[in-house]
Protein backbone atom coordinates (compact mmCIF):
# COMPACT_ATOMS: atom_id res chain seq x y z
CA UNK A 1 0.00 0.00 0.00
CA UNK A 2 1.35 3.29 -1.12
CA UNK A 3 2.07 5.57 1.64
CA UNK A 4 0.34 9.13 1.14
CA UNK A 5 2.45 12.22 1.03
CA UNK A 6 2.14 14.93 3.47
CA UNK A 7 1.03 17.77 1.28
CA UNK A 8 -1.57 14.90 0.21
CA UNK A 9 -2.60 14.30 3.41
CA UNK A 10 -3.02 18.12 4.47
CA UNK A 11 -4.85 18.77 1.14
CA UNK A 12 -7.36 16.24 1.92
CA UNK A 13 -7.58 18.07 5.58
CA UNK A 14 -8.62 21.45 4.19
CA UNK A 15 -11.02 19.39 2.23
CA UNK A 16 -12.67 18.84 5.18
CA UNK A 17 -11.82 21.64 7.75
CA UNK A 18 -15.49 22.19 8.60
CA UNK A 19 -16.69 25.53 9.77
CA UNK A 20 -14.81 26.61 12.90
CA UNK A 21 -16.58 27.51 15.98
CA UNK A 22 -14.30 28.66 18.64
CA UNK A 23 -11.15 31.19 18.31
CA UNK A 24 -8.46 31.80 21.13
CA UNK A 25 -6.77 34.75 20.85
CA UNK A 26 -4.77 37.37 23.70
CA UNK A 27 -5.40 40.55 25.12
CA UNK A 28 -2.45 41.50 26.95
CA UNK A 29 -2.05 39.04 29.86
CA UNK A 30 -5.80 37.77 29.68
CA UNK A 31 -6.87 34.73 27.28
CA UNK A 32 -10.14 35.17 24.94
CA UNK A 33 -12.67 32.97 23.64
CA UNK A 34 -14.02 34.25 20.23
CA UNK A 35 -13.66 37.58 21.23
CA UNK A 36 -14.59 37.27 24.63
CA UNK A 37 -12.44 37.49 27.91
CA UNK A 38 -12.76 33.76 29.64
CA UNK A 39 -14.53 33.79 32.75
CA UNK A 40 -16.07 37.20 31.67
CA UNK A 41 -16.60 39.19 34.91
CA UNK A 42 -15.59 36.53 37.38
CA UNK A 43 -13.54 37.37 40.49
CA UNK A 44 -13.70 35.28 43.44
CA UNK A 45 -12.40 35.90 47.18
CA UNK A 46 -11.14 39.20 46.07
CA UNK A 47 -9.30 37.30 42.89
CA UNK A 48 -9.08 38.34 39.27
CA UNK A 49 -10.71 34.95 37.65
CA UNK A 50 -11.64 36.58 33.95
CA UNK A 51 -9.13 36.49 31.15
CA UNK A 52 -7.40 33.19 32.66
CA UNK A 53 -6.78 29.36 31.25
CA UNK A 54 -7.58 27.33 34.05
CA UNK A 55 -6.48 23.77 32.85
CA UNK A 56 -5.38 20.27 32.93
CA UNK A 57 -2.50 17.75 31.99
CA UNK A 58 -4.32 15.26 29.87
CA UNK A 59 -1.27 14.33 27.48
CA UNK A 60 -2.21 10.28 27.07
CA UNK A 61 -5.29 11.38 25.15
CA UNK A 62 -4.27 9.76 22.08
CA UNK A 63 -1.75 7.43 23.46
CA UNK A 64 -0.91 4.40 22.10
CA UNK A 65 2.62 1.80 22.17
CA UNK A 66 4.38 1.11 18.78
CA UNK A 67 7.11 -1.15 21.31
CA UNK A 68 5.55 -5.02 21.53
CA UNK A 69 7.76 -5.51 24.34
CA UNK A 70 6.10 -2.78 26.71
CA UNK A 71 2.45 -2.34 25.08
CA UNK A 72 0.78 -5.05 27.29
CA UNK A 73 2.13 -2.83 30.61
CA UNK A 74 -1.33 -0.27 29.50
CA UNK A 75 -4.12 -2.87 30.14
CA UNK A 76 -7.53 -2.21 30.95
CA UNK A 77 -7.93 -4.63 33.76
CA UNK A 78 -11.49 -5.73 32.42
CA UNK A 79 -9.86 -7.18 29.07
CA UNK A 80 -6.40 -7.47 29.78
CA UNK A 81 -5.45 -5.29 26.60
CA UNK A 82 -4.85 -2.33 25.83
CA UNK A 83 -6.95 -0.35 23.36
CA UNK A 84 -6.46 3.28 22.18
CA UNK A 85 -9.14 2.83 20.31
CA UNK A 86 -11.33 2.80 23.83
CA UNK A 87 -9.21 5.38 25.53
CA UNK A 88 -9.46 7.84 22.88
CA UNK A 89 -13.61 7.34 22.96
CA UNK A 90 -13.30 7.76 26.99
CA UNK A 91 -11.59 10.81 26.77
CA UNK A 92 -14.00 12.35 24.36
CA UNK A 93 -16.74 11.19 26.70
CA UNK A 94 -15.38 12.82 29.61
CA UNK A 95 -14.66 16.07 28.01
CA UNK A 96 -18.31 17.87 28.28
CA UNK A 97 -17.72 16.84 32.45
CA UNK A 98 -14.82 19.18 32.43
CA UNK A 99 -15.97 22.20 30.53
CA UNK A 100 -19.10 21.97 33.01
CA UNK A 101 -16.86 22.31 35.82
CA UNK A 102 -14.97 25.27 34.65
CA UNK A 103 -12.21 23.40 32.78
CA UNK A 104 -11.47 25.63 29.41
CA UNK A 105 -8.22 24.18 28.40
CA UNK A 106 -6.15 20.88 28.56
CA UNK A 107 -2.38 20.02 27.53
CA UNK A 108 -2.70 17.05 24.91
CA UNK A 109 1.13 16.21 23.60
CA UNK A 110 2.38 14.50 20.29
CA UNK A 111 4.91 12.13 22.31
CA UNK A 112 2.71 12.11 25.24
CA UNK A 113 4.32 11.77 28.68
CA UNK A 114 5.71 9.21 30.99
CA UNK A 115 2.79 6.44 31.27
CA UNK A 116 4.42 5.75 34.22
CA UNK A 117 3.97 9.14 35.60
CA UNK A 118 7.77 9.61 36.74
CA UNK A 119 10.51 7.65 34.82
CA UNK A 120 13.92 7.44 34.47
CA UNK A 121 13.98 5.05 31.44
CA UNK A 122 11.09 4.96 28.61
CA UNK A 123 11.24 1.85 26.80
CA UNK A 124 7.83 2.32 24.89
CA UNK A 125 7.33 4.01 21.95
CA UNK A 126 4.41 6.67 22.05
CA UNK A 127 4.75 9.08 19.22
CA UNK A 128 2.90 10.94 16.58
CA UNK A 129 6.05 12.28 14.94
CA UNK A 130 8.11 9.11 13.34
CA UNK A 131 11.65 9.45 12.55
CA UNK A 132 11.80 11.59 9.40
CA UNK A 133 9.77 13.62 10.92
CA UNK A 134 6.21 12.64 9.28
CA UNK A 135 2.90 12.52 11.30
CA UNK A 136 2.02 8.82 11.57
CA UNK A 137 -1.67 8.87 10.30
CA UNK A 138 -3.55 7.00 13.54
CA UNK A 139 -2.16 9.32 16.27
CA UNK A 140 -3.16 11.97 13.94
CA UNK A 141 -6.90 11.05 13.49
CA UNK A 142 -7.09 10.12 17.32
CA UNK A 143 -5.67 13.75 18.05
CA UNK A 144 -8.16 15.37 15.67
CA UNK A 145 -10.81 13.55 17.13
CA UNK A 146 -10.26 15.45 20.50
CA UNK A 147 -9.45 18.54 18.71
CA UNK A 148 -12.76 18.51 16.94
CA UNK A 149 -14.44 17.68 19.96
CA UNK A 150 -13.00 21.27 21.90
CA UNK A 151 -13.70 23.24 18.81
CA UNK A 152 -17.69 22.31 19.36
CA UNK A 153 -17.22 22.91 23.36
CA UNK A 154 -15.45 25.65 23.32
CA UNK A 155 -12.32 24.88 24.98
CA UNK A 156 -9.04 25.28 24.45
CA UNK A 157 -6.60 22.24 23.79
CA UNK A 158 -2.99 23.33 24.38
CA UNK A 159 -0.90 20.80 21.98
CA UNK A 160 2.74 20.16 22.51
CA UNK A 161 4.94 18.74 19.90
CA UNK A 162 8.16 16.74 21.46
CA UNK A 163 8.48 15.26 24.78
CA UNK A 164 12.00 14.32 26.29
CA UNK A 165 11.23 10.79 26.72
CA UNK A 166 10.59 10.36 22.76
CA UNK A 167 12.59 12.79 20.86
CA UNK A 168 15.13 10.44 20.72
CA UNK A 169 13.14 8.60 17.93
CA UNK A 170 13.54 11.87 15.79
CA UNK A 171 16.50 10.98 14.04
CA UNK A 172 18.48 14.42 13.51
CA UNK A 173 17.74 17.98 13.79
CA UNK A 174 15.93 18.25 10.12
CA UNK A 175 13.65 15.69 11.09
CA UNK A 176 12.70 17.72 14.33
CA UNK A 177 12.20 20.65 12.14
CA UNK A 178 9.94 18.87 9.18
CA UNK A 179 7.92 17.51 12.57
CA UNK A 180 7.36 20.77 13.42
CA UNK A 181 6.49 22.05 9.84
CA UNK A 182 4.34 18.58 9.00
CA UNK A 183 2.11 19.52 12.56
CA UNK A 184 1.43 22.90 12.07
CA UNK A 185 0.37 22.72 8.67
CA UNK A 186 -1.48 19.50 9.34
CA UNK A 187 -3.27 22.35 12.30
CA UNK A 188 -3.45 25.16 9.21
CA UNK A 189 -5.15 22.94 6.88
CA UNK A 190 -7.86 22.01 9.01
CA UNK A 191 -8.42 25.63 10.22
CA UNK A 192 -7.87 25.52 13.85
CA UNK A 193 -8.41 28.63 15.36
CA UNK A 194 -8.68 27.78 18.82
CA UNK A 195 -4.75 25.63 19.67
CA UNK A 196 -2.34 27.26 21.53
CA UNK A 197 1.15 25.20 20.65
CA UNK A 198 3.47 24.07 23.38
CA UNK A 199 7.18 22.81 21.01
CA UNK A 200 8.24 20.91 24.02
CA UNK A 201 7.69 19.71 27.55
CA UNK A 202 10.03 20.95 29.89
CA UNK A 203 12.61 21.90 27.66
CA UNK A 204 15.08 22.21 30.07
CA UNK A 205 14.93 18.52 30.91
CA UNK A 206 18.59 17.49 30.21
CA UNK A 207 17.09 14.20 28.58
CA UNK A 208 16.46 15.89 25.65
CA UNK A 209 18.68 14.77 22.31
CA UNK A 210 18.43 17.36 20.05
CA UNK A 211 20.05 20.75 20.72
CA UNK A 212 17.26 22.30 19.14
CA UNK A 213 14.54 21.54 21.59
CA UNK A 214 16.88 22.93 24.78
CA UNK A 215 16.56 26.09 26.72
CA UNK A 216 19.49 27.35 24.34
CA UNK A 217 17.33 27.30 20.88
CA UNK A 218 14.11 26.24 21.18
CA UNK A 219 13.11 29.27 20.53
CA UNK A 220 14.04 29.35 17.21
CA UNK A 221 11.40 26.32 17.18
CA UNK A 222 8.79 29.13 18.21
CA UNK A 223 9.96 31.31 15.55
CA UNK A 224 9.44 29.34 13.20
CA UNK A 225 6.16 27.52 14.05
CA UNK A 226 4.75 31.53 14.60
CA UNK A 227 6.20 32.07 11.14
CA UNK A 228 3.98 29.53 9.53
CA UNK A 229 0.65 30.90 8.06
CA UNK A 230 -2.10 30.46 6.37
CA UNK A 231 -4.68 33.52 5.15
CA UNK A 232 -2.31 35.74 7.09
CA UNK A 233 -3.31 33.86 10.10
CA UNK A 234 -0.95 31.50 12.47
CA UNK A 235 -1.44 29.83 15.77
CA UNK A 236 -0.31 30.86 19.43
CA UNK A 237 3.21 29.43 20.33
CA UNK A 238 5.16 28.87 23.54
CA UNK A 239 7.57 25.89 25.73
CA UNK A 240 7.01 24.95 29.08
CA UNK A 241 9.92 24.63 31.70
CA UNK A 242 10.82 22.27 34.24
CA UNK A 243 9.44 22.57 37.69
CA UNK A 244 10.03 25.51 39.23
CA UNK A 245 11.86 27.28 36.48
CA UNK A 246 11.79 30.55 35.28
CA UNK A 247 11.22 31.05 31.75
CA UNK A 248 14.52 32.53 29.86
CA UNK A 249 14.80 35.86 27.73
CA UNK A 250 15.07 33.97 23.96
CA UNK A 251 11.89 32.02 24.74
CA UNK A 252 10.36 34.75 26.48
CA UNK A 253 11.46 37.34 23.89
CA UNK A 254 9.77 35.09 21.19
CA UNK A 255 6.93 33.56 22.81
CA UNK A 256 2.99 34.32 22.57
CA UNK A 257 2.42 33.26 26.15
CA UNK A 258 5.02 31.63 29.12
CA UNK A 259 4.66 28.31 30.18
CA UNK A 260 5.75 27.47 33.66
CA UNK A 261 5.62 24.24 35.73
CA UNK A 262 5.22 24.06 39.93
CA UNK A 263 6.06 19.56 40.44
CA UNK A 264 8.62 19.88 43.01
CA UNK A 265 7.26 23.15 44.32
CA UNK A 266 5.87 22.13 47.69
CA UNK A 267 5.46 26.01 48.85
CA UNK A 268 2.98 27.73 47.30
CA UNK A 269 4.99 30.89 48.28
CA UNK A 270 7.53 29.96 45.68
CA UNK A 271 4.80 29.65 42.97
CA UNK A 272 3.89 33.19 43.65
CA UNK A 273 7.33 34.28 43.30
CA UNK A 274 8.17 32.06 39.91
CA UNK A 275 4.91 34.80 38.24
CA UNK A 276 6.12 37.88 40.18
CA UNK A 277 10.05 36.60 38.57
CA UNK A 278 8.78 35.35 34.84
CA UNK A 279 7.83 39.45 34.50
CA UNK A 280 10.73 40.94 35.54
CA UNK A 281 12.71 38.77 32.46
CA UNK A 282 14.19 40.50 29.60
CA UNK A 283 11.63 40.68 26.88
CA UNK A 284 8.56 40.33 28.75
CA UNK A 285 5.61 42.50 28.22
CA UNK A 286 1.67 41.78 28.85
CA UNK A 287 1.41 38.46 28.02
CA UNK A 288 -0.63 35.28 29.51
CA UNK A 289 1.40 33.28 32.29
CA UNK A 290 0.37 29.81 32.79
CA UNK A 291 1.03 26.04 34.73
CA UNK A 292 -0.30 23.73 32.79
CA UNK A 293 1.33 20.84 35.39
CA UNK A 294 1.63 20.71 39.09
CA UNK A 295 1.22 18.04 40.29
CA UNK A 296 0.35 19.36 44.40
CA UNK A 297 -3.12 19.59 45.55
CA UNK A 298 -4.24 20.34 49.20
CA UNK A 299 -7.29 21.89 47.46
CA UNK A 300 -9.47 21.51 50.94
CA UNK A 301 -6.46 23.95 52.46
CA UNK A 302 -6.34 27.90 52.53
CA UNK A 303 -3.42 27.49 50.74
CA UNK A 304 -2.23 24.95 47.99
CA UNK A 305 -0.48 25.93 44.59
CA UNK A 306 -3.19 26.53 42.63
CA UNK A 307 -4.66 29.28 44.84
CA UNK A 308 -0.92 30.65 44.84
CA UNK A 309 -0.92 30.88 40.66
CA UNK A 310 -4.42 32.46 40.83
CA UNK A 311 -3.50 35.18 43.46
CA UNK A 312 -0.94 36.43 41.21
CA UNK A 313 -2.92 36.27 37.90
CA UNK A 314 -1.41 33.28 36.29
CA UNK A 315 -3.56 30.16 35.08
CA UNK A 316 -3.31 27.03 36.62
CA UNK A 317 -2.70 23.45 35.34
CA UNK A 318 -3.45 19.90 37.38
CA UNK A 319 -0.74 17.12 36.47
CA UNK A 320 -2.47 13.74 38.33
CA UNK A 321 0.33 11.56 37.51
CA UNK A 322 -1.66 8.28 39.13
CA UNK A 323 -0.76 4.67 38.64
CA UNK A 324 -1.60 2.36 35.77
CA UNK A 325 -4.85 0.53 36.98
CA UNK A 326 -8.02 2.84 35.93
CA UNK A 327 -8.61 3.39 39.35
CA UNK A 328 -6.31 7.23 39.71
CA UNK A 329 -5.17 9.60 38.12
CA UNK A 330 -4.72 11.46 34.50
CA UNK A 331 -0.98 10.71 33.41
CA UNK A 332 -0.83 6.75 33.10
CA UNK A 333 -2.80 4.54 30.97
CA UNK A 334 -5.20 2.66 30.95
CA UNK A 335 -7.12 6.31 32.06
CA UNK A 336 -10.00 6.59 33.94
CA UNK A 337 -10.60 10.08 32.39
CA UNK A 338 -13.85 10.69 34.44
CA UNK A 339 -14.10 12.13 37.93
CA UNK A 340 -13.82 8.78 40.26
CA UNK A 341 -11.63 9.89 42.56
CA UNK A 342 -11.42 12.06 46.05
CA UNK A 343 -8.46 13.73 44.20
CA UNK A 344 -10.27 14.71 40.92
CA UNK A 345 -13.45 15.57 42.91
CA UNK A 346 -11.46 18.13 44.85
CA UNK A 347 -9.52 20.28 41.78
CA UNK A 348 -12.97 19.90 39.69
CA UNK A 349 -14.86 20.84 43.34
CA UNK A 350 -12.64 23.94 43.61
CA UNK A 351 -12.39 24.55 40.08
CA UNK A 352 -16.29 24.99 39.55
CA UNK A 353 -16.70 27.18 43.06
CA UNK A 354 -13.62 29.06 41.25
CA UNK A 355 -14.82 29.63 38.42
CA UNK A 356 -18.69 30.15 39.17
CA UNK A 357 -19.98 27.90 36.38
Amino acid sequence: MQRRTFLQTALAGAAMAQKRRTEVSIDGDQFKINGKLTYAGRSWKGMKIEGLLMNSRMVQGTFDDLNPETRGKWAYPDTGKWDPERNVKEFLAAMPEWKRHGLLSFTINLQGGSPEGYSRLQPWENTAIDPDGNLRPAYMQRTERILNRADELGMIPILGFFYFGQDQRVKDEAAVKRAVENAMNWLLARDYRHVLVEINNECDVRAYDHEILKPARVHELIEMAKGMTKGGRRLLVGTSYGGGTVPKANVVKSSDFLLIHGNGVKDPKRISEMVRQSREVEGYRPMPILFNEDDHFDFDKPENNMLAAVKEYASWGYFDPGKSDYSDGYQCPPVNWGLNTERKQGFFRLLKDMTGT
